[in-house]
């Protein structure tokens, strides 16, 4: 996704949320950023920045997969919402 990508206000909460539940589906399973990224194949300050919820960092389908596949869970999981 290039960076010039604008990001509506709608959707802002959701990418927050999808990192929220990337770092509560990473923790659940007792890893660390560091070792996550690695098993993922992105660096650390990456997935960190996923994972802020200060900060709206998009991911592609491919990135979400491949999270969810590491965390040996359905895609569909971390696409959960919570109020």
């Amino acid at each position: 996704m290039s960076k010039s990508t604008k990001i509506s206000k709608c959707n802002e909460f959701k990418y927050i949320q999808l990192g929220l539940n990337i770092s509560y589906y990473r923790k659940l399973q007792g890893y660390t950023q560091e070792e996550f990224a690695e098993l993922v194949s992105i660096s650390r300050s990456h997935l960190s920045a996923i994972e802020a919820p200060n900060v709206i960092h998009p991911i592609s389908l491919e990135m979400l997969f491949n999270i969810a596949t590491a965390l040996k869970i359905e895609p569909y999981k971390l696409l959960e919402f919570r109020e």
